[in-house]
């Protein structure tokens, strides 16, 4: 495939990126501790973070859709690299807070334009393939990032671990800017009123709610694994992390295999996606006592799961191909959304009728994503 190395610093971008957004969760105890704020202020670094991409994501990816997309990407993880070390040397939580909200604002941008260079780069029948080694960089910034910047905190320090995230997004940034060709003007995007006119597509709909209650499906229970596996499944904290590390593995494989699937069966492959989410979720419940048994279903679990972010990605983009920055700019937006309200619902069932319960909600998202993506089909035949 052309352009290897191009995707590789791409994904190393959105590595760092996600590690920024989620990473900052392995070190809420030391920031708690250095700043003498509660949990639930503390937790305000991520969730103002989702709610800024969720917000403003779509509109930010507009204002910025004629600019050059190699400098915006160089501009993104420079303003990245900047935030986490400044973040490293924050005196105060609130200026701490700014440093997470600033860069919140481009996240989106960067993975809208990071989706569309992937097709570029690669060719025309292996662009599923192309967005899967760009998504390698969403689940390894999904799986390793908490853990690996919670472990340079207990190591060296809260500052280090700031410092960490900045490397990783100054040597991408560096990488993109060495490696990454300038896209000609024959491939700038559409007028900002032309990107805005896919909204009037009713199948385009039909797909950004198959996404997020595809992520709302996945979120609703994932969001609870340690509790799950802990409380429900009376699993140790040291198997619990074992797992952890089993589903991430076993997810950066299924993400590599759905992409080869988009890429031959684009429908088939987006239709069965709920069923095989929902029957994951049927053997979690049904795990029993033992281990072996419980950790060939993590296995297929993480597999599966993973696959719910190129798969939902792949399926909304693909009715907006003359708007691909906007389209993918919505992906992330109602994807952090559908994670808010699968968490929800996840929390909710939980409060009321137990850790157990929680899979009854994935396969209600489940089964309403299955509902979205058979109402497009109906409504091509038509």
């Amino acid at each position: 495939m052309k352009g290897s190395g191009s995707l590789f610093f791409i994904a190393l971008g959105i590595f760092g990126i996600i590690n920024t957004e989620l990473g900052v969760v392995g070190l809420l105890p030391a920031i708690i501790e250095k700043y003498g704020v509660t949990a639930s202020q503390a937790g305000m670094l991520v969730s103002s973070f989702a709610l800024i991409i969720a917000l403003f994501g779509p509109w930010m990816t507009l204002l910025m859709s004629r600019w050059n997309r190699k400098r915006v990407l160089i501009g993104i993880l420079a303003l990245f690299a900047l935030s986490n070390l400044a973040s490293a040397f924050a005196p105060l939580f609130p200026i701490l807070l700014v440093f997470r909200v600033v860069p919140a604002l481009f996240h989106p941008v960067y993975f809208s334009i990071a989706f569309v260079l992937a097709v570029i780069l690669s060719d025309k029948e292996r662009v599923a393939q192309a967005s899967a080694k760009v998504f390698l960089g969403v689940s390894l910034g999904m799986v390793l990032g908490i853990p690996m910047t919670s472990y340079v905190a207990d190591q060296f320090s809260l500052e280090a671990a700031f410092m960490f995230s900045a490397v990783v997004n100054g040597v991408a940034g560096l990488g993109i800017a060495l490696m990454v060709p300038t896209v000609t003007d024959d491939q700038k995007p559409a007028s900002i009123g032309a990107q805005l006119s896919v909204l009037r597509k009713p199948i385009l709909w039909l797909n950004i709610a198959a996404a997020c209650f595809t992520f709302a499906a996945m979120f609703a229970v994932y969001s609870y694994f340690a509790e799950y596996m802990g409380q429900h499944l009376n699993m140790s904290g040291k198997i619990v992390s074992m797992l952890l590390v089993v589903f991430g593995a076993s997810g950066v494989a299924g993400n590599w295999y759905a992409g080869k699937l988009l890429g031959k069966h684009l429908a088939r492959t987006t239709l069965l996606y709920p069923i095989a989410l929902a029957v994951c979720y049927i053997l979690l419940q049904y795990a029993g006592a033992s281990l072996m048994w419980l950790i060939g279903i993590v296995v297929l679990w993480g597999a599966v799961h993973t696959s719910g972010l190129i798969v939902s990605q792949i399926w909304l983009t693909s009715e907006a191909p003359q708007a691909p920055e906007f389209a993918n700019s919505l992906f992330v937006s109602f994807s952090n959304l559908g994670v808010a309200i699968g968490t929800a619902v996840g929390g909710w069932l939980i409060a009321i009728s137990g850790t157990g319960e929680i899979v009854w909600g994935g396969i209600l998202f489940a089964a309403l994503a299955l509902i979205s993506i058979a109402a497009n089909s109906v409504l091509r035949k038509n």
